[in-house]
């Protein structure tokens, strides 16, 4: 995969779990969250919202750093927290208050996995010799 397609799977993905976040409101995503389930509905979900706003800022800060080792570092990170974040949904399925059942929700939490896996798989193939 060239450069240009890494990217674009890479901001896909990034698309995706910022979408996800949004979608995670009318699906109390708090209600399974270790940290944040045992407040109140209105304080969870004032805390999830409001968290997301440095984590978000921080994340958008690093992954268009102009210094290139930072954002390649960045992206690498975070294309691997896609892949984790996948993983966590998919533990987390079986708990009682956990809401994520539509296909948007799934589409957008899977799918954002999938373009961390194909994010790395584009890294493998960029390290690849050209064979004429």
């Amino acid at each position: 995969m060239s450069g240009r397609i890494k990217n674009l799977v890479f901001y896909l993905g990034l698309g995706m779990l910022f979408t996800h976040e949004m979608d995670a409101i009318p699906n109390h995503e708090w209600r399974v969250l270790p940290l944040l389930r045992s407040l109140p509905d209105a304080t969870g979900e004032f805390a999830f919202l409001i968290a997301h706003v440095p984590i978000f800022a921080v994340v958008i800060a690093l992954v268009a750093s102009l210094n290139m080792k930072t954002r390649v570092r960045a992206q690498k990170i975070a294309s691997g927290f896609l892949i984790i974040h996948a993983v966590l949904h998919f533990v987390f399925s079986g708990h009682g208050d956990y809401e994520f059942s539509s296909i948007t929700s799934i589409l957008l939490i899977y799918g954002a996995a999938l373009c961390g896996v194909a994010f790395f798989a584009a890294l493998v193939f960029e390290r690849q010799p050209d064979v004429d």
